[in-house]
């Protein structure tokens, strides 16, 4: 249950700060910018931030269910199962989000990709480090 609750606060926000600074990017916002302008992308973030959890919510719980999946898998280790995580998140962000607008190519495709990636890796990171009970080995029956 911690698990889905890190992957539940965690990823919205993180994924909702690189979603706003991915379509500022693609807007061309950031072509002349200067601190001002820099400060009310953290107003709008700030003022954004129910809706990053209220659209996130559910695609983090996913992803978190992915990792719980992964998990029980024995197979598979702490490592590669933070980036097994990151890379399904890179790819079901990078398609839902990817394909829209009419700029739409490789920059477009990894910008979007990253939205999903970085806050997966981050959340898988923090249920492996501080959630995870160590595994103990199968009792061998006599």
């Amino acid at each position: 249950m911690k698990r889905y609750l890190v992957f539940a606060l965690v990823g919205p926000f993180v994924g909702g700060f690189l979603l706003l600074l991915t379509t500022t990017y693609q807007s061309g916002y950031w072509t002349q910018t200067n601190w001002g302008e820099v400060g009310k992308l953290f107003v709008v973030f700030f003022k954004t931030l129910q809706y990053s959890y209220l659209f996130g919510f559910l695609p983090a719980l996913m992803i978190g269910a992915v990792d719980d999946i992964i998990l029980h898998i024995r197979r598979i280790g702490p490592v590669l199962r933070v980036l097994l995580v990151g890379i399904i998140a890179f790819f079901l962000a990078a398609f839902t989000y990817g394909g829209r607008g009419s700029e739409s190519g490789a920059v477009q495709f990894i910008l979007y990709g990253l939205v999903g990636f970085v806050p997966a890796v981050i959340s898988s990171w923090l249920v492996y480090k501080y959630i995870d009970e160590p595994q103990q080995p199968a009792a061998a029956s006599a």
